[in-house]
């Protein structure tokens, strides 16, 4: 990352090498911090006055942080090439959950309301989705970690986050739903074969 002076027109410092490229910068924690996105899915956390090396770095499950918004002091929007767009607490580092996503398009932008109830995020799919983000900043991040659920997927912080409220989703039947039903058939086979041999 480097450092431009605008008042003295200069470049003034350049930050230690980092593995993957810097996508993304936000300011955050009221101007105290500044984090940056990378190509490799990390977030990069400087000290204002401190960029030459890192004081922090989270690993996000994303393929890269190629947008940054914030939305409290604490809380940030991020959203990455696989089309997901997760709520991040910054200091605990957390992923607070999944806000939305473009299915299987990168998103290239992010920006929110005036009053910030909506986040707004478009993509390579040529859409623009509006998000209801009006509960996030009243969300508290605890020290202490949660045990992950055993299906690996992120907890959806809107109803549509992952697609589970849309419309043709009923249309496809679930595989273990369908397990499910097969094997009450099974059982109800059974049952009819006995009845019928008394």
């Amino acid at each position: 990352m480097g450092v431009f002076n605008i008042k003295r027109r200069r470049f003034e410092l350049l930050s230690e090498y980092q593995s993957g490229d810097l996508t993304s910068v936000a300011l955050m924690k009221r101007g105290r911090k500044v984090v940056c996105g990378s190509s490799e899915g990390t977030i990069y956390i400087f000290n204002w006055n401190g960029f030459g090396a890192t004081s922090d770095r989270f690993a996000v499950k994303a393929e890269s942080v190629d947008c940054i918004l914030p939305v409290t002091d604490n809380i940030m929007c991020i959203a990455s090439m696989d089309g997901y767009i997760r709520a991040v607490n910054l200091l605990p580092n957390r992923v607070i959950g999944c806000i939305g996503q473009h299915v299987g398009e990168p998103v290239e932008e992010l920006a929110k309301s005036r009053d910030s109830r909506f986040l707004v995020s478009c993509a390579h799919d040529q859409l623009i989705k509006f998000w209801d983000i009006s509960s996030l900043p009243s969300t508290t991040v605890k020290e202490y970690r949660k045990r992950k659920k055993k299906d690996g997927r992120m907890k959806s912080l809107t109803k549509k986050a992952l697609g589970d409220n849309d419309f043709f989703s009923g249309l496809v039947e679930e595989p273990e739903k369908k397990e499910e039903k097969d094997e009450e058939e099974e059982e109800e086979d059974e049952e009819d074969s006995d009845s019928g041999s008394d």
